[in-house]
C-alpha cells in the first residue's frame, strides 16, 4: 500500500509523473548509458526534488524543460552527478591492490627500467582513493617512477568530484584503510587533521573528465584499467560493449580489476582471463 501511496503526484512535494521518469531515464541513458529501471523511480524522485526546490521550479516537467533549455550542459552534469553514487575509500577491495602490487607491478617496473611506456588508468576515479591507491602501489614498487615514462591516467564523468580529487586531501581517518608499509609516501596535516599523498606520488596522476560512452581522446593501450563498480548502472548490453572497449584496449597481458559484483560479458568473455576474484589479464594476441 505505501508503494503505491508513493506513487500519487499529490502525496509529494513535486509532481512527478510517470512520463517524467521515463523522459529523464532515457537522457540519462543516452548520455551517459546509465540504465534506471522502474525500481529507481523513488531514488530519481529523492536525488532531485532538492534540485527542483533550489531552482524555485514547481513540477519535474518544468524541471526537463530547464534541462533540455540548458545550452551548457551543466544542468545535464548535474543530474548525472545527482544520480550516481560516489562510494569509494583508499585501497577498497584490497585483493586487487596486493595483486597489482605483488604480481603486476615487478614486471611493470622492469620494462619501465629498459625504458617501456607502463599506463594504468582508473576510469571512474570518483574522490581519487583508488588512483592515489595505485600512485602509492607504483611509488612504493617503483621509486624513480618519476624519471620514467609511468602515468596513471584517472578520469570521471563528474567534473564536481574530480575538483575534490585534484586536491588530494583526505581526512586523517583515511589512514585506518592505508597499508602501513604505503605511510612513507604520506604527507600528515596536524593542523586540520588531514592526510595527502606526497608530491611524487601525486605527480604520477593525471585527472580529466571523461563520459565512457563519449569516444575516448587518448592514444595507446594500458597496462592496468580499473573499472570498478562502474557496469552496475547499466543493461547488459551496454556492459558487454563497455567490457569489450576496454578489452581492446589493455596491452597484451594487461590487467583488469572490475567490481566484486560484476562479471565480463559478451565479446571480451573471449579476450579476457580470469586470474583472480574480479580480475582478469588480456589474452595474448593471435600472430597473424
Amino acid at each position: 500500500m505505501s508503494e503505491t501511496l508513493s506513487d500519487i503526484g499529490s502525496a509529494r512535494e513535486f509532481e512527478f509523473s510517470e512520463q517524467d521518469f521515463q523522459t529523464i531515464a532515457s537522457k540519462v541513458k543516452n548520455v551517459a548509458g546509465i540504465n534506471l529501471s522502474a525500481s529507481k523511480r523513488s531514488l530519481v524522485y529523492s536525488r532531485l526534488a532538492k534540485r527542483i526546490r533550489k531552482l524555485d521550479l514547481k513540477t519535474f516537467t518544468h524541471y526537463i524543460e530547464r534541462l533540455e533549455n540548458d545550452g551548457t550542459g551543466k544542468e545535464m552534469d548535474f543530474l548525472i552527478t545527482a544520480l550516481t553514487t560516489n562510494v569509494t575509500a583508499f585501497f577498497r577491495e584490497s585483493h586487487h591492490f596486493e595483486h597489482l602490487y605483488t604480481k603486476v607491478l615487478p614486471g611493470l617496473a622492469a620494462r619501465a627500467r629498459d625504458g617501456a611506456r607502463i599506463r594504468l588508468w582508473s576510469c571512474a576515479c570518483s574522490s581519487g582513493e583508488e588512483p592515489y591507491s595505485i600512485a602509492l602501489c607504483v611509488q612504493a614498487a617503483i621509486p624513480d617512477a618519476a624519471q620514467m615514462d609511468v602515468k596513471i591516467l584517472a578520469t570521471d564523468i563528474d567534473e564536481s568530484i574530480l575538483r575534490r580529487a585534484r586536491t588530494g586531501i583526505y581526512p586523517e581517518e583515511s589512514l585506518k584503510t592505508i597499508p602501513t608499509d604505503f605511510h612513507r609516501n604520506i604527507q600528515r596535516n596536524k593542523g586540520d587533521n588531514s592526510i595527502r599523498p606526497n608530491d611524487q606520488t601525486r605527480a604520477l596522476v593525471s585527472f580529466g573528465q571523461l563520459n565512457l560512452f563519449s569516444p575516448w581522446p587518448f592514444q595507446g593501450d594500458f597496462d592496468v584499467i580499473f573499472c570498478r563498480n562502474v557496469a552496475i548502472y547499466f543493461d547488459k548490453p551496454t556492459q558487454a560493449t563497455l567490457w569489450q572497449k576496454l578489452a581492446q584496449r589493455l596491452a597484451e597481458n594487461g590487467q583488469l580489476y572490475i567490481g566484486h559484483s560484476e562479471r565480463i560479458s559478451g565479446p571480451a568473455d573471449g579476450l579476457l582471463t580470469s586470474n583472480g576474484i574480479t580480475q582478469y589479464a588480456r589474452a595474448r594476441q593471435e600472430i597473424q
